[in-house]
């Protein structure tokens, strides 16, 4: 019997729970990450073992993801919310405990199941609460998901600065996370989970959503690839020092912040089929100035405008496919996130196989092709979706 929470956790106590959970997934993500060149001199890697095992993470993330759809399938998603923030800041605090790489490698195999277990449960809550409002909240959520990003590298870097300790800095915030997360979880919200019908572990995308998979596809492609080649570009392409070389991933992660806790707005004024055309045009339309005007003020305005359009690609994507009669959130969500995450692992070192031949703004080139794409897909949606 569903059990219904509502009187005993007004609308706004949903929304500060998942809230919450987002800043627990962004704010770990980012502490990890902060601490990536310190424990590469503590093992003495060099960058081809780095870079091997970086791929330990999302390996492990897309092979958890049938798993959560099915897990999703049996369980409410406020369960799963819980289990995947304590399995994830768990995992977190053992990465500052690694002595061996094969040691690293298990642990952020284990880090990406853990992160995708939170990071497609606590969609599958805020899908649920978005349910609840008559005006879209969604985007928002993604924008605290950045901000708490931004919270945890400039927390790693002054533990960095300070050289306290990385398994001192990792323990001290998984200790914090899993304190947010059990103060908020009481006021997170129920979900009926929806018994598969399909027995399968892969579960594709119903027709209907596959268009807004393959959205998800070009946006994530996209969104990996300024993580990991924004700052080359503005080295080899625009020829700024390395010191400078990080203004282009600076500004399109502002913006892309930025277009996240705009969104909302502008969705609920004209709609969730302008708002994902628009974002295709302003990726395609940054990515070409950046090629066509490989200099730092059009290039850096370039990366702005690609940021404005990967920024609610995704949670209108998510919130779309919340919207499912025949599938739960959390499993529909699980199965376009494996169409997107093919995205995230397989559209950058493309672009390094182009960049390598012709060229990094020939790779770019090629790209923004992906902008495109998202203004052909959403011809074929209705306002309705």
């Amino acid at each position: 019997m569903t059990t219904d929470l509502t009187s005993q956790h007004p609308t706004k106590h949903y929304r500060l729970a998942t809230t919450v959970f987002f800043f627990v997934s962004g704010f770990g993500y980012a502490t990890w990450a902060s601490r990536i060149p310190t424990i590469k001199h503590q093992l003495h890697l060099n960058e081809a073992q780095l870079g091997t095992l970086l791929f330990a993470m999302p390996v492990g993330l897309m092979l958890t993801l049938p798993i959560t759809g099915r897990v999703l399938s049996i369980y409410s998603s406020r369960a799963v919310t819980l289990f995947g923030a304590i399995f994830f800041s768990i995992v977190l605090a053992l990465v500052g405990f690694t002595t061996a790489t094969w040691q690293l490698a298990l642990v952020l195999l284990c880090l990406g199941s853990a992160r995708n277990l939170l990071n497609i449960s606590s969609n599958a809550q805020a899908v649920g609460v978005q349910s609840l409002y008559d005006k879209s909240i969604m985007a928002t959520f993604h924008g605290i998901w950045s901000l708490a990003g931004f919270a945890g590298a400039a927390v790693g870097s002054i533990t960095v600065f300070y050289n306290i300790d990385t398994a001192w800095h990792l323990v001290t915030v998984s200790v914090l996370l899993l304190i947010f997360s059990a103060w908020s979880y009481p006021g997170t919200m129920y979900q009926e989970p929806i018994p598969q019908s399909n027995k399968k572990l892969f579960t594709i995308p119903e027709k209907p959503l596959l268009k807004f998979a393959l959205m998800c596809f070009a946006s994530m492609a996209c969104e990996n690839t300024m993580y990991d080649w924004s700052g080359i570009y503005f080295e080899k392409a625009i020829h700024l020092p390395k010191n400078t070389a990080t203004a282009g991933f600076v500004a399109y992660m502002i913006a892309m912040t930025a277009g996240r806790f705009l969104g909302d707005t502008l969705v609920n004024k004209y709609g969730v089929k302008q708002l994902l055309k628009f974002s295709g045009i302003f990726m395609f339309s940054g990515l070409v100035l950046a090629v066509l005007l490989p200099y730092a003020l059009t290039a850096g305005l370039g990366f702005i405008l690609v940021g404005l359009g990967v920024s609610c690609i995704v949670p209108m994507v998510f919130q779309t496919a919340g919207k499912s009669t025949t599938m739960s959130s959390g499993v529909a969500l699980a199965s376009i996130s494996t169409i997107g995450y093919l995205g995230f692992l397989l559209v950058p070192p493309f672009v390094g196989y182009v960049a390598q031949a012709f060229g990094l703004r020939w790779s770019f080139g090629v790209i923004s092709a992906l902008g495109l794409l998202i203004v052909y897909l959403v011809k074929d949606i209705s306002n309705e979706d």
